[in-house]
């Protein structure tokens, strides 16, 4: 059946993939030389996580903005301008001499990368019918632990052979080779040459596609304050204000969690460090294919969704108990991690689907930039209470203390962010515009 239909969207799925893996690799760069850069600049484990809310920020209010640019310059063009940037963004860090420079880089990012999700999730709802579009998330999302997976293999390395700024120079460059698949192989179903019939009719599929037809032709502006009018929307973005901070937790601070905790170098942390987002990025797969198999076997889509959220949440719980049983050796703590970090991934690619299950596919990429502002707010909360706990209990003597803090919150956030979802939309209903 594959073979009669075609496959050519699963092509599609991988660019999107290896644009997320780049995005991943280029905003980590700077928790792996952390060490090198604080000591030139002097800093403080506050002005590191002012750092790290100085990218979160400028994420966050891009988020805004950018499903709606995306929404307005399609797939192809959106895509492709966002990567540029934040290529050049990446490469420009390693031309800073002052901590100053430093807020701006990472603002500069963290605007640039807000584009990835966005016109990653819309170029899905695209592509890909409902009963494949948690598969193909979790595919593509999983690029967010295969770059966590590459950084720390390649980036403490680089900063050792040459320098700390090479490490950023050489990372940035990467994601230029990406734009040249991307323009030669991508355009959107209606105008791809590529794609068969039999295919396109497939993407096609889903019962209520004539009728988001007619209504995206009935009409084709859709005001914030209507998107901001339904349930549906603050379920989204309250779930990623409450989850999203987590994964950065995991992204910024783990390096630096090992040194503390085990007193590592630059270079030995780079086993560790991608072996949890190695097991992140089953998570991802993973957790993409089993509401695709509930709804194949007849289940509804929201029941699907949520039971499998549910159950994501559920092995998050354990992370509460990392340090602990790390004291019984590092790789207790880094498997526990490893776990956490696999449910977010799993959580992440259905958190994702919920828009296009719940919107139109015209306003998909404009409430993924709203729920990607909630979640980048949340992070700024998480770097924020974290750089102040670990700087108090640094001042104490033991830094360990806030990291056991942080874990319990880290615990604790998906079940807190599921109950709120299912109270705010219990059915998932699908809206109308």
């Amino acid at each position: 059946m594959q073979q009669a239909i075609g496959k050519y969207r699963w092509t599609i799925c991988t660019l999107i993939f290896f644009a997320t893996t780049i995005n991943y690799l280029d905003r980590q760069v700077i928790s792996l030389v952390k060490g090198y850069v604080e000591k030139e600049f002097n800093w403080t484990e506050i002005d590191y996580a002012n750092l790290t809310v100085a990218f979160q920020l400028s994420y966050a209010i891009a988020m805004m903005f950018i499903g709606r640019l995306i929404d307005k310059l399609g797939t192809k063009l959106g895509y492709a301008a966002s990567l540029i940037a934040w290529s050049i963004a990446a490469i420009g860090h390693g031309f800073i001499s002052s901590t100053g420079g430093f807020f701006v880089a990472r603002a500069a990012l963290g605007v640039t990368e807000a584009g990835n999700f966005p016109a990653a999730i819309k170029t899905t709802a695209e592509w890909f019918p409902k009963k494949e579009r948690s598969l193909a998330t979790g595919i593509f999302n999983s690029g967010s632990n295969i770059g966590a997976i590459i950084a720390p293999l390649t980036v403490p390395f680089i900063a050792e052979a040459l320098n700390w700024r090479m490490a950023f120079v050489i990372t940035g460059a990467v994601g230029l080779i990406w734009l040249i698949f991307w323009f030669w192989l991508y355009e959107i179903p209606a105008r791809s040459k590529r794609l068969s019939k039999a295919e396109f009719d497939y993407i096609h599929s889903d019962e209520d596609e004539q009728a988001e037809q007619n209504e995206a032709n009935a009409a084709k502006k859709i005001s914030w304050g209507q998107l901001l009018g339904y349930r549906q929307t603050w379920a989204f973005a309250l779930g990623k204000f409450m989850t999203d901070g987590i994964w950065w937790f995991y992204l910024f601070w783990l390096p630096d969690f090992l040194k503390k905790q085990y007193h590592l170098t630059n270079t030995d942390i780079a086993v560790p460090v991608a072996i949890v987002y190695t097991i992140a990025a089953f998570g991802s797969i993973f957790g993409g294919w089993v509401p695709g198999n509930l709804i194949k076997n007849n289940w509804p889509v929201f029941k699907a969704r949520k039971t499998s959220m549910f159950i994501y949440a559920l092995f998050v719980l354990p992370v509460m108990a990392a340090q602990y049983l790390g004291s019984f050796g590092m790789w207790y703590a880094v498997l526990i991690i490893g776990l956490a970090a696999a449910a977010h991934q799993a959580w992440s690619a259905n958190i994702f689907t919920t828009v296009s299950d719940m919107f139109p596919k015209r306003a998909v990429a404009s409430i993924t930039g709203i729920g990607g502002m909630a979640g980048g707010l949340g992070g700024i909360l998480i770097a924020k209470s974290a750089g102040y706990l670990f700087e108090y209990y640094k001042g104490q003597g033991d830094i360990t203390v806030g990291y056991m803090i942080m874990f319990v919150i880290c615990g604790l956030a998906y079940l807190t962010a599921w109950l709120v979802m299912h109270l705010l939309v219990p059915k998932m209903k699908r809206v109308t515009l």
